[in-house]
């Protein structure tokens, strides 16, 4: 399939490239119209063909409670439409795919964004600020092939010091590539900082908690009040959620920016690596201890141990280590699992 030249245009404001696995899929059909998925609800889609969004119905196998949810399009795909109704055939190739395992007794993939650039991570400076958290936000971002972008929200309220003192404790993400933004998410001025992250061609996803401030940051990115905003809880920084469904957005900038509604479970999906993820000096502090199979317990030669007991290694830096290692082996055995029997299947 060829695209027209105006068309083009169009759709690389939105974030297509020529060089993607969705162009070279697309220019190898024989039909289809095409157009990327800017929100998902339970009853179907809303797409975008460059000149305008409307809704569209999904194929009849996505509709049946047992069809993987990962084989179903998602916010930020490129689709190919039917020609003579407004009906999904089916989604192109992706690239920078964040998901998450679904919380539930079987194991089955959420789809949070796709053919994504960077992922936002919003994270208030206030009872929202956890680095344990970020830590874990870091590895399923890590997962995705996207950037990671730690944006730390409501330094006007928390002062320079805290913010600073903030940013310190996030060295080891830092260390390990993610970018680190402390800004107050109110001010168009703060929120420029972001711009050159977002410009033409560029899809990033915003995610984290409810009451982090997300909705905020939004508005000021596309300065105008397009999403709603409600105050946090005072006891413990926590909001409702206020943004309902993921939806692409497109920036004065000339970038696409994915909302998601608050996350509360992180679950890994068993794709994921430490690597790179913030915890590289304890993996090398590891590969000094004196046994291999060493469990950094009471070992003579432990080399872990010998950093915490000289204030070298934070404890909660390394009890979330050996969290996120034992979740995700078994995360592991179980996608093996599933690979090998297939989805579970449903009671009648």
């Amino acid at each position: 399939m060829q695209i027209q030249p105006e068309q083009l245009t169009r759709l690389r404001s939105m974030g297509w490239r020529e060089n993607s696995p969705a162009a070279e899929a697309y220019a190898q059909a024989v039909e289809g119209r095409l157009a990327r998925v800017t929100e998902q609800h339970r009853t179907g889609y809303v797409v975008d063909e460059g000149e305008r969004e409307f809704k569209v119905q999904a194929p009849a196998p996505w509709t049946r409670g047992n069809f993987p949810p990962e084989q179903r399009a998602a916010v930020g795909d490129w689709v190919r439409l039917a020609e003579a109704e407004d009906l999904i055939i089916d989604w192109l190739p992706r690239f920078g795919v964040l998901k998450r395992a679904a919380a539930g007794e079987h194991y089955k993939q959420q789809l949070i964004a796709t053919n994504i650039d960077r992922v936002l991570v919003v994270c208030g400076l206030d009872g929202d600020f956890n680095p344990r958290r970020l830590e874990r936000y870091l590895v399923l971002v890590r997962g995705s092939g996207a950037e990671a972008v730690f944006v730390l929200t409501k330094s006007d309220l928390c002062g320079d010091e805290n913010a600073d003192l903030a940013l310190e404790t996030l060295e080891m993400l830092e260390e390990a590539g993610a970018k680190l933004i402390a800004l107050n998410a109110r001010s168009l001025e703060s929120v420029a900082v972001l711009t050159p992250l977002l410009g033409p061609g560029v899809t990033a996803v915003l995610v984290g908690s409810s009451g982090a401030g997300k909705s905020t940051l939004t508005n000021s990115l596309l300065g105008i009040e397009r999403q709603k905003t409600k105050a946090v809880r005072a006891n413990d920084s926590r909001g409702r959620h206020t943004t309902t469904h993921r939806a692409l957005l497109r920036l004065p900038s000339g970038g696409c920016l994915i909302d998601t509604p608050g996350m509360r479970e992180l679950k890994l999906t068993g794709e994921e690596t430490l690597d790179r993820t913030g915890f590289d000096h304890i993996e090398a502090l590891a590969a000094q201890c004196r046994f291999r199979d060493c469990q950094h317990e009471r070992e003579p030669g432990c080399a872990v141990q010998a950093a915490l007991d000289a204030d070298q290694l934070d404890p909660g830096a390394l009890s979330n280590y050996r969290k996120l290692q034992a979740e995700l082996e078994l995360a592991q055995r179980t996608l093996k699992k599933r690979e090998r029997d297939g989805p579970p299947r449903r009671r009648r």
